[in-house]
């Protein structure tokens, strides 16, 4: 640490300076897109596993095992909150939900949508 004394009026105080470290990635988590890409990669993950956690429950509830399943409308809402890739791929490894209409379309349908949105977004801001 880098000690500096600077003076104030009659007595000087010892006051710490930072030293020139690489905090990029504290200064990119703490900037908006950095924010947006954790929250991005942390509701993927979420929905990730709540499908295969979904999953592992079905199995049980064949065995007459009292489990509670996540709820079709949670697994939905976890896709639209923007983990709508996590989801998909959570569909496609523990091939789950595959067969509803609803999930088999809508998910498709809500990435697609992000990423319309997303890119109509950008678009509109740098042409501005």
């Amino acid at each position: 640490m880098n000690m500096t004394l600077l003076s104030a009026g009659s007595q000087e105080k010892p006051v710490v300076l930072p030293e020139a470290h690489n905090d990029f990635l504290w200064a990119f988590i703490g900037s908006p897109w950095g924010l947006l890409t954790c929250w991005l990669i942390l509701i993927n993950v979420i929905a990730f596993f709540a499908f295969g956690l979904d999953k592992w429950k079905a199995k049980r509830k064949e065995k007459k095992e009292s489990v509670r399943r996540i709820p079709e409308k949670n697994l939905l809402l976890l896709a639209a909150a923007g983990g709508s890739v996590g989801a998909l791929l959570g569909m496609k490894v523990f091939h789950h939900k595959t067969l509803h209409k609803k999930f088999r379309f809508g998910i498709p349908l809500i990435l697609a949508l992000q990423v319309t949105i997303s890119f109509g977004l950008w678009l509109y801001f740098h042409t501005i």
